[in-house]
């Protein structure tokens, strides 16, 4: 438990040397989230409620997205493992004293935990500050949104642990991590609130492990999820996703580490 925790530490350490880049981030979600809250609001214009989302939860979901991006890195950075497998250094990591996935897991969560105070809260005070936000006064659905939060950054890791296992056999990740990057967020409800979808196509994203980063713990904060059992059916989602995806994760890098392939040796 003591070197998973220094390899957190690292990972936040590491992250919170880039404060150009994090506070450049920040611009770039608050100014993405306006526009996109501003569409948003021109369609409901036309249309004051649809599929039970108002005007005000549209917008609410936005800045929740944009909060939500450093810290599940639905747009990257991709781990470093796709790399190490490359190059071969992925050798030396198979040789530490520690399980190979908890180890990735330990510094990615340093990385979140850095993004949670750097760019989420500081996104979300954008929206807070140019728009009215549809926000709770029950305690307790603030509870949800924490514990929604924090297993959308396990999926997130899940998602991104099998893109770049994909190395093992591409050798180039790459491509995988493009097109990850193009499928997630469409699929996820970052571009749209699936409710904006039509409802076969809705449905079917709902099954998708992606809705577990943005569309649940939204509508977890709304109070309008769509599972049964509520906050709580929303929440149990999110955990088997992310049981899922750690389980698959670890039994192919079982599977993986016995064909290791050194580029160019």
């Amino acid at each position: 438990m003591r070197v998973l925790l220094a390899v957190f530490a690292c990972g936040l350490r590491r992250y919170s040397t880039y404060r150009v880049a994090t506070l450049s981030s920040i611009v770039v979600n608050g100014v993405f989230g306006a526009v996109n809250a501003m569409v948003l609001l021109a369609v409901f214009d036309a249309r004051p409620r649809i599929n039970g989302y108002t005007a005000e939860d549209a917008v609410t979901q936005v800045f929740l997205a944009q909060s939500l991006i450093g810290i599940t890195a639905i747009f990257g950075p991709p781990l470093d493992l796709g790399g190490r497998i490359r190059d071969g250094q992925v050798a030396m990591d198979l040789l530490r004293p520690v399980g190979f996935v908890r180890w990735w897991l330990a510094q990615d969560l340093g990385r979140a935990a850095f993004a949670l105070l750097s760019r989420t809260a500081p996104t979300f005070a954008v929206g807070l500050a140019l728009f009215d936000l549809a926000l709770p006064a029950d305690p307790l659905r603030w509870a949800a949104l924490a514990a929604a939060v924090a297993l959308a950054v396990l999926v997130g890791f899940g998602l991104r642990y099998l893109y770049a296992l994909a190395g093992f056999w591409l050798m180039d990740t790459r491509g995988v991590n493009a097109v990850a990057w193009l499928a997630g967020p469409f699929c996820s409800g970052m571009v749209l609130p699936l409710v904006l979808f039509p409802d076969p196509v809705a449905a079917v994203l709902r099954t998708l492990p992606w809705a577990a980063l943005v569309q649940v713990p939204a509508e977890i904060l709304l109070g309008r999820t769509v599972l049964p059992g509520g906050a709580a059916g929303g929440l149990a989602y999110q955990a088997v996703w992310a049981a899922l995806l750690l389980a698959l994760g670890a039994a192919l890098t079982a599977r993986a580490t016995r064909r290791v392939v050194v580029q160019g040796g």
